[in-house]
């Protein structure tokens, strides 16, 4: 049996889940926060993997005990709007942030369009662009629509990509040679020295108001790794893989080999900024996954950045992939309407997804539409929909009518419960952020 073989044989949907939350922006605010503060903020990694392993595990344990889907219970229990809401909360998160992850497919693809720069006119470019976003998006909903048993066909995929972002990771890190006392000091709970106090606030520049965040790389790498709605998806996927409570065992050691290879991998990709950028790199300067790769270049040389670009092309791709189709199944499952990928109308919803994040990918590359708007409604729903999801999740562990069945242990309720307090305060500091922006 291969490798790809012998992980799937014992795990698989939680390295769905870790393929699908390590994408572009997790691999940029890991990177700013080890550029910004070195190995001090390894503890916050640390501390978010734990959390997310307590959240996957809980849910992986819902999808096997309950009768019936997450949303399938919530509209049993509360009603069907409770459902309809939490699918179209998060459906509409999804289409919006999916127009970033078309951007990154393109941006990582920027080096090799820049050898024809010197033949080719510029808008000739952004059309080459534009036809890699349009076959990128055709080929997923070919797939979609052309294979059966798409569970297993995206379980494989994500296993190697989730093994080509190690290995174009791990490479960078053997290069860096960090520190490993600094690393495990790093482990040690602190607070960065700043006199510009914790929450976001607004300074004056050319006459106008800007809004500064000591804190948003910190807050981003922790709701990147700590991602409730991966979590929440983890029902899902057990349910598509075929696991019943027979299974308990295999789902609990899926969700910590999973999440522990996402804390892994981001862990590599923070230290090895922290290594070779803290203190000679500005972090205002990394503005993509890509940017990162170029400064890496002429310290590691031309094929360590590449084996990073790839490693970002992986993240990128799987992110592509699969946060189209979290937003498809929930809103179909939220309606009542399916919940496996196999089904008609979460391949619709799936492709709804897709077409509009390639459709605002397209104007921002041909026309430089302006998408601080989306990301400002996509910010303001997700203080609504992390909390509700968490929530959630406690709420169909804890029911009355539920918790024998479910039997969760007191550690997934605790974790849990601590991740509500942390989903909460990550939704409330975003909350003062857009509050800002907005006046």
């Amino acid at each position: 049996m291969n490798l790809v073989g012998l992980v799937r044989e014992r795990i698989g949907p939680a390295i769905i889940v870790a393929a699908v939350v390590l994408g572009p922006g997790s691999i940029l605010t890991s990177s700013k926060v080890g550029c910004q503060y070195g190995f001090s903020m390894m503890w916050v990694l640390a501390s978010a993997v734990v959390l997310m392993i307590g959240a996957t595990a809980l849910s992986a344990r819902l999808g096997v005990s309950l009768e019936r889907t997450l949303c399938g219970e919530l509209s049993q229990n509360l009603g069907r709007p409770v459902a309809v809401f939490i699918g179209i909360v998060l459906f509409l998160v999804v289409a919006s942030f999916q127009s970033s992850n078309n951007i990154a497919v393109v941006t990582v693809l920027e080096p090799f369009l820049a050898t024809w720069e010197g033949s080719l006119a510029p808008q000739t470019i952004n059309w080459l662009k534009v036809g890699i976003l349009i076959s990128a998006n055709l080929l997923v909903m070919v797939t979609l629509y052309g294979m059966r048993h798409l569970y297993q066909a995206l379980e494989r995929l994500m296993t190697w990509l989730m093994l080509l972002m190690i290995l174009g990771f791990g490479v960078n890190l053997l290069f860096a040679r960090p520190s490993v006392l600094a690393m495990l000091q790093g482990l040690i709970p602190s607070l960065p020295e700043t006199d510009k106090g914790f929450l976001p606030y607004v300074v004056e520049a050319d006459g106008k108001r800007i809004v500064q965040d000591a804190y948003w790389a910190v807050q981003g790498m922790i709701a990147t790794t700590f991602s409730i709605a991966g979590a929440f998806y983890q029902a899902y996927l057990v349910r598509e893989k075929g696991w019943t409570r027979d299974h308990l065992a295999k789902g609990l050691q899926d969700s910590i080999v999973g999440i522990a290879a996402l804390g892994f991998t981001t862990m590599m990709i923070m230290v090895t900024a922290g290594a070779v950028l803290h203190g000679t790199v500005a972090p205002d300067s990394l503005k993509s996954a890509t940017d990162v790769a170029k400064q890496l270049e002429p310290l590691f040389g031309q094929y360590a950045a590449l084996l990073f670009v790839l490693g970002i092309f992986a993240g990128a791709f799987s992110s592509f992939l699969v946060n189209a189709s979290i937003g498809g199944v929930l809103l179909s499952d939220g309606l009542g309407w399916g919940a496996s990928l196999d089904q008609q109308w979460p391949k619709f919803f799936t492709v709804a997804a897709l077409l509009f994040g390639m459709v605002v990918a397209i104007l921002t590359t041909v026309t430089k539409f302006d998408t601080v708007a989306l990301i400002i409604f996509a910010q303001a729903l997700t203080v609504l929909g992390g909390p509700i999801l968490a929530i959630s999740l406690l709420y169909l562990a804890l029911s009355k009518n539920l918790r024998e069945q479910v039997q969760a242990p007191g550690w997934m309720l605790g974790l849990m419960g601590l991740g509500l307090i942390v989903v909460t305060g990550l939704a409330l500091r975003t909350a003062v952020n857009l509050y800002l922006k907005l006046t």
